[in-house]
């Protein structure tokens, strides 16, 4: 579904990311383990066409990403929750989620039907639909990101630390999300710190320092490499 061969990102002369390959098959959940700074996130703007890459091919179901806009890979079937949710905290719940389907403005039967669906999955969202996002807490603020890039129909989603700041117990509830949106049918490409939690639910993985990929493995195998569980997982 989605491939990252040699893809290297510059942001003016400082190489953010270097000579990365990456490959997601679909109905898979792939994780980029890294601390931060490590280039995951600016993989996951270049993805998103939000950074060029300066070299390389990024290539999503036989389209060249390189010269897309960010609108083009939305239409495409890319929905993107970013690193700190990036609401906007004083409009409503429900009008934060309505903006993930702009794309799919003119289409209110699929609108409605994406809003049920989002509800579903956050029945508390539902309850606080015309609350100020900004006025949840931070668990149901990750509620309403992720339910905003669900509002696009993504075929793909890049989640972007959904765990960062939030209690253990509801990090368990985000990873249990997370895995019953990817058993409905959307390929998932995370982002985490949280090795522990992520190599639980992943197929696969790939490690970051520096902005290079330093291991790959199924999750089995860096859940049971001794560098990974030492940087990552505390053991």
């Amino acid at each position: 579904m989605l491939k990252l061969d040699n893809v290297s990102v510059k942001y003016g002369s400082f190489t953010a990311v270097h000579d990365i390959n990456i490959e997601v098959n679909a109905g898979e959940i792939v994780v980029l383990l890294g601390s931060n700074g490590a280039g995951k996130s600016t993989t996951f703007r270049a993805i998103s066409g939000l950074n060029k890459p300066s070299t390389g091919e990024i290539i999503f179901e036989g389209k060249n990403l390189n010269k897309s806009s960010a609108d083009q890979t939305v239409a495409w079937g890319i929905g993107q929750c970013p690193e700190g949710r990036k609401l906007f905290h004083a409009m409503s719940v429900e009008e934060n989620l309505r903006m993930g389907a702009y794309v799919h403005r003119r289409k209110k039967d699929q609108i409605k039907h994406s809003l049920e669906h989002v509800y579903e999955l956050f029945p508390i969202l539902k309850d606080k639909r015309h609350d100020p996002a900004g006025s949840l807490s931070g668990g149901q603020q990750q509620m309403v990101a992720i339910g905003r890039a669900l509002m696009s129909k993504p075929k793909l989603m890049l989640l972007d630390e959904p765990s960062i700041g939030l209690a253990p117990l509801v990090v368990e509830q985000m990873f249990e999300v997370i895995q019953k949106i990817n058993k409905e049918g959307t390929t998932i490409l995370l982002a985490e710190q949280n090795a522990n939690a992520a190599l639980k639910i992943a197929d696969k993985g790939y490690v970051f320092e520096n902005g290079t990929i330093v291991l790959k493995g199924t999750s089995a195998e860096l859940f049971a490499n001794d560098e990974v569980r030492k940087a990552y997982i505390g053991a």
